[in-house]
């Protein structure tokens, strides 16, 4: 099938090579030329697992190619897919400026019967003003079909490849066969496909990724209760996570959830449900639980130190919302870093993916400084501060550690070292909900 991806961040490449590693030929077009240019030598701009080989493979076998024409894009596609940003407001709502201005323009040079699938995260009735917009300058057929992604950066390939479910949301008997043709060489076990109203799939991607935030912003809180009632989240998270009606799943408490997703989609359902003049009361306390999260663990280092961390160094492992990607969007590092520099703190910090695109955009916080390993953060440290479980943070060297560190207190955000092993070499440990 001929595809077209308007727009190569993350949604947008992951699909495009996907779909051209199951044999569809993929059109993937963008305005931003140095971008495109790169994504045609084979650099897939971002960091994600698999994409770069599979980005190369397919390239060399002639079945994606890069473009910034929207016109040749729109003319040689079946089915183009909208994979562009819908950042957030302020007060929350979504900006739709770039899905609605595509398609006003796309709307110019569609010459046969196309599906438009909108991919992006976006409110209820979006695809009713996608249809609107073109309707009103093309006579030729089309649909407009709502497809949500469900990708976990660090997990986007696997994801995309044996994908859990895939939602097509159309009203259109024709739209919901070509796309679940489309789909049908991800189901090869088991069929998988659900098909809805375009208002029910915009609507299912949003309390998607609430529920999810939910789960963390609630386990947070017990952990929080946890640590004033001496009890010990791991325990209480193995027993509740044993319920099978509530499963193990996002039941691990932390600094706080960060991504391109859950902050902007908890904060988009909530405006959506304003204008349709609901009071979403859960959803606003989810996310100032979040919110509160990132502070508090601040707080707690502050508070070791009985406020005072002015000219103490304090090394941080982890900028990076999570773990296998460089997106630093909402990342929890963010606050916890501008906190302890505005305390006097001098900061030194490592990620193995994340620290370009941290230095790009928080690089003039005053005493950051990114280092070239883990063990360098640590030296002359008063205290180790873990924001980002990556794998190699997971067993470190005590001995080299203590060498290095001035002081030997450790901060775990993400609970993945054993207090007792640490204690009993010497460290003061702090965890979430311990």
């Amino acid at each position: 099938m001929k595809l077209g991806i308007i727009g190569t961040g993350y949604v947008g490449l992951v699909s495009g090579v996907c779909f051209a590693e199951n044999g569809n030929e993929v059109i993937c077009m963008d305005v931003d030329e140095k971008k495109i240019k790169r994504l045609k030598q084979g650099d897939p701009v971002i960091y994600e697992p698999q994409v770069k080989e599979l980005l190369g493979k397919n390239i060399s076998e002639g079945r994606i190619t890069f473009s910034t024409s929207l016109k040749d894009t729109a003319q040689n596609s079946e089915v183009i897919f909208l994979c562009l940003p819908t950042p957030p407001y302020e007060d929350g709502s979504v900006d739709l400026s770039r899905v609605l201005d595509v398609s006003d323009k796309m709307a110019e040079h569609i010459n046969g019967y196309k599906i438009i699938v909108s991919k992006s995260t976006v409110p209820v009735g979006t695809c009713d003003r996608i249809r609107e917009i073109i309707s009103k300058k093309t006579k030729h057929e089309f649909d407009v079909v709502s497809n949500p992604e469900f990708l976990k950066e660090g997990a986007a390939v696997n994801d995309f490849m044996s994908p859990d479910r895939v939602v097509i949301g159309t009203s259109s008997r024709k739209a919901a066969e070509i796309m679940r043709e489309l789909y049908s060489s991800f189901m090869r076990v088991s069929e998988r496909i659900i098909i809805m109203d375009e208002h029910s799939s915009e609507l299912t991607k949003y309390a998607s990724n609430s529920m999810l935030a939910m789960r963390i912003s609630f386990m947070n809180e017990i952990a929080n209760i946890c640590e004033l009632a001496k009890a010990d989240i791991d325990m209480v998270r193995t027993g509740i996570g044993s319920d099978a009606r509530i499963g193990n799943s996002f039941l691990f408490p932390g600094v706080g959830y960060g991504g391109s997703c859950f902050p902007k989609d908890v904060k988009g359902l909530i405006s959506t449900s304003e204008e349709f003049g609901y009071d979403f009361r859960l959803l606003k306390a989810i996310d100032e639980v979040n919110v509160n999260q990132k502070l508090r663990f601040a707080e707690k280092i502050l508070n070791h130190f009985k406020g005072n961390i002015k000219g103490k160094t304090i090394a941080v492992w982890g900028l990076s919302y999570k773990p296998r990607t460089d997106d630093i969007r909402e990342a929890p590092a963010i606050t916890i870093i501008k906190k302890l520099s505005e305390a006097g703190a001098n900061i030194q910090a490592f990620d193995p993916a994340a620290m370009d695109n941290f230095r790009e955009q928080f690089g003039k916080i005053p005493n950051l400084k990114f280092c070239k390993s883990n063990y360098d953060a640590l030296k002359d440290a008063s205290a180790l501060v873990l924001i980002t479980e990556w794998n190699e943070f997971r067993n470190p060297d005590i001995d080299k550690m203590k060498s290095l560190m001035k002081e030997h207190v450790v901060f775990d955000g993400r609970n993945i070292y054993k207090p007792e092993l640490l204690k009993a070499e010497g460290f003061t440990y702090y965890g979430i909900g311990k």
